[in-house]
């Protein structure tokens, strides 16, 4: 009997289907109001659970039962282990490769070789580089984001503006590399290969991110005449601070070839983590000791103090204040409330999907398609929509691209038409979303509030319009063979 009703398929009305999405929003709007930027260390957290409780009273007016409901969030739940394992690693790997000295040398080399006027855009170019190498917007964050984060601060740039242009290169390479798991997804979803799905992307891909390069270039024009730190006292106190030596290069250059070479993220980045803390025993030994306030290194202190980076949050004192609030690292316990903040985003998306709340949205913005160009807008809407909604850019790309893929073929569209689109507007706005399982981990791991990097964000702003301008215009909209040319 439980299997019939777990099976059971629920017709939801639009206000039934919205109504926990407009509480939802409701309460995360009062708790920004309220709480501002600590709204994600719990309060968000709590209204995810309220919203999921708001769609369960939903679903059991419909005589959905309570066992398909924690199904469905099981799964959901299940589906982020990778993800959280990766965040608390990240964490990990962040306390390490402070206190071996490898982000302070990564921003003093920065400083000495970028020029403030190019520094922006250069930002953009090196995490998209890092990015298609890696198939990994995350990884690309974990490691030189995090260092680009700490030069710009250095330089005086705003840092919403630099985490903008991290993010930007970040998920240009993301949506390309087929390394990706996204970019492998969207053409599986749509019916099309993978490498069709890459070369078809470029159409739109291309323009946004020269568009973003332009637009990152005239802000670090402006910005670099706007007060730049004397760099020597700033070098100064990170020689002082920390042992800074090429060969500190080697750990994150191991992690890059690892995952170039398609080993596992999770293996790559723990031993990351550990080459990280083996570093800083060979080139950092005064730094752990002072962490410890150990007179000498011994293997008690010298473990103490890896291990305590890797699971604590740790600061690096220097004789530059903007360096020493600058050289902290959260460790493994500092990404748990980003964790806590996935695991009941999940919560509500399971409850969601469960009662049919995110079918009968998505069911909507279908029925909207009248045109060409009508079916690639509700495409994109129903991406967005479950970015909002289910909180992550999996089901973001898996329900609109099962849902629309039928459609696509009706109208004579070829495939990779809905496979662009799911991953011009599914996987590049997910960053933008606060409680969006990406939005939380580029917050935290860079540092950087959702909402203060999102305007700076131009390549994510720009791929969903960039499609939608295509296909108001009928650019590059491929048919099926055999297939008339579809009215726009």
């Amino acid at each position: 009997m439980q299997e019939e009703i777990s099976d059971k398929v629920v017709n939801l009305k639009m206000w039934e289907a919205l109504t926990p999405v407009v509480v939802l929003i409701a309460l995360l709007a009062l708790n920004v109001g309220i709480f501002g930027d600590s709204a994600t260390s719990g309060p968000n957290q709590f209204v995810l659970i309220i919203g999921g409780a708001v769609a369960a009273i939903v679903g059991f007016s419909k005589k959905v039962s309570y066992e398909k409901m924690m199904k469905n969030v099981a799964e959901n739940i299940e589906s982020t282990t990778g993800a959280l394992l990766i965040l608390l690693f990240v964490g990990a790997l962040s306390g390490t490769w402070l206190i071996s000295g490898i982000i302070p040398a990564m921003i003093y080399y920065g400083l000495n070789l970028l020029s403030p006027s190019i520094f922006l855009p250069a930002c953009v170019i090196i995490c998209s580089i890092i990015s298609v190498a890696t198939g990994s917007s995350w990884t690309t964050s974990a490691t030189v984001g995090i260092a680009l984060i700490g030069i710009g601060n250095s330089l005086g740039f705003n840092s919403g503006i630099v985490a903008g242009a991290v993010i930007s290169g970040a998920y240009f390479g993301d949506k390309l590399s087929p390394m990706s798991d996204t970019t492998n997804l969207a053409p599986v979803m749509a019916g099309t290969d993978l490498f069709t799905h890459i070369m078809y992307m470029l159409y739109t891909t291309i323009p946004s991110i020269i568009i973003t390069l332009i637009a990152f270039t005239v802000i670090g024009i402006f910005q670099s005449s706007d007060g730049v730190i004397d760099n020597r006292e700033t070098l100064a106190a990170i020689s002082q601070s920390f042992n800074i030596t090429p060969w500190l290069f080697l750990v994150p250059v191991t992690v890059i070839l690892l995952i170039v070479k398609k080993t596992e993220p999770l293996i790559a980045l723990l031993l990351g983590t550990l080459l990280g803390g083996l570093f800083a025993l060979i080139f950092q030994p005064q730094a752990i000791m002072n962490l410890t306030g150990a007179s000498s290194l011994t293997f008690r202190s010298g473990y103490e103090g890896i291990v305590n980076a890797m699971t604590n949050p740790t600061a690096i004192e220097t004789s530059n204040q903007t360096l020493s609030d600058l050289f902290n690292a959260k460790g493994m316990s500092g990404m748990l409330s980003t964790i806590w903040l996935i695991i009941c985003a999940m919560v509500f998306g399971g409850v969601m999907e469960a009662i049919g709340a995110l079918r009968t949205i998505s069911a909507a913005l279908l029925r909207l398609a009248k045109s060409t160009f009508g079916l690639f807008a509700s495409t994109v809407g129903s991406c967005l929509a479950l970015n909002i909604t289910a909180s992550d850019q999996y089901l973001a790309i898996v329900v609109p691209g099962k849902m629309f893929a039928k459609a696509y073929e009706e109208r004579g569209l070829a495939p990779e038409n809905l496979s662009r689109t799911l991953e011009d507007s599914g996987t590049v706005t997910s960053v933008l979303i606060p409680w969006n399982t990406c939005g939380a981990y580029q917050a935290n791991v860079l540092g950087v509030d959702t909402l203060d990097y999102l305007p700076y964000a131009f390549f994510n702003i720009l791929s969903p319009f960039m499609t939608l301008l295509f296909a108001a215009f009928n650019i590059k909209i491929r048919q099926l063979s055999n297939s008339t040319k579809a009215i726009v």
